[in-house]
């Protein structure tokens, strides 16, 4: 009786996580695909989803609702991350003009933790919770490139490679190329790969552990200097950091 539960709630889990950002509207074949799940198993798993308010129908389509959130809510709050960078972000944002935001890495993919826009910044479809393949964004690229090299790969590959746009770099060897040259330069630059028209500069944020964030700038193509854009991020980065490590080292040894 237990296992039929696990399994139930794991392919639960695999209709939720079969929409994202590019797949906001999805039909019961289209869930089906997506989450590897038989045709008859996904429309009753979208029925019950739909009855407990997690999905709303509209024609024979389904979208996530705010409620979704919900599932994600005691994980963020337990962060301190987002409660540190949060004000850094915001008078970043503020002093920039564009939306700055603070995502962690989950196996192949981001999830967008912080976030910090303002009026007439460049408009975006992501929100605290949003998960984007890592390949495509340059907040993935820029902590991917802090893992060992011979890591990169599995992560990679992981992710599906799927392009989000007609510029998504998806050949193995051209993604080993911008981790590369990611690594010593300390951020990540991506065009066009997330939507079209938009540019993100990201730089990675360190704890004592490695690795613990990233934090991107998304502005216009074209629009600013990235290489000034990374610069003002690292110095916003230094500050979350030197925070992180203030909390790390006051904790208690367990």
């Amino acid at each position: 009786m237990a296992a039929a539960a696990d399994g139930e709630l794991a392919r639960g889990l695999a209709v939720i996580r079969a929409f994202d950002a590019a797949a906001q509207m999805l039909t019961a074949e289209e869930v089906a695909d997506r989450a590897g799940l038989d045709p008859d198993d996904a429309a009753h798993l979208l029925g019950v989803l739909t009855s407990l308010g997690y999905l709303e129908a509209e024609a024979r389509a389904f979208r996530l609702t705010p409620r979704v959130l919900g599932l994600g809510i005691g994980y963020l709050s337990s962060l301190v991350l987002p409660r540190i960078a949060q004000p850094h972000l915001d008078a970043l944002a503020s002093e920039l003009g564009e939306s700055v935001s603070a995502a962690v890495l989950d196996g192949a993919s981001i999830v967008y933790v912080a976030r910090a826009a303002v009026p007439g910044a460049a408009a975006t479809h992501v929100t605290i919770g949003t998960r984007l393949p890592a390949h495509a964004a340059a907040m993935g690229r820029a902590m991917l490139a802090q893992l060992p090299a011979e890591d990169w790969d599995a992560r990679l590959e992981a992710t599906g490679l799927e392009p989000l746009t007609s510029r998504t770099v998806t050949r193995l060897e051209d993604l080993r190329v911008s981790l590369r040259a990611t690594l010593p330069r300390g951020w990540c630059e991506v065009d066009g790969e997330v939507e079209h028209g938009l540019r993100s500069v990201a730089v990675p944020v360190h704890g004592l552990r490695g690795v613990a964030a990233a934090i991107g700038v998304t502005t216009p193509s074209g629009r600013g200097d990235a290489r000034g854009l990374a610069e003002r991020l690292a110095e916003t980065v230094r500050a979350i950091e030197d925070e992180l490590r203030a909390v790390d080292l006051a904790r208690p040894e367990s």
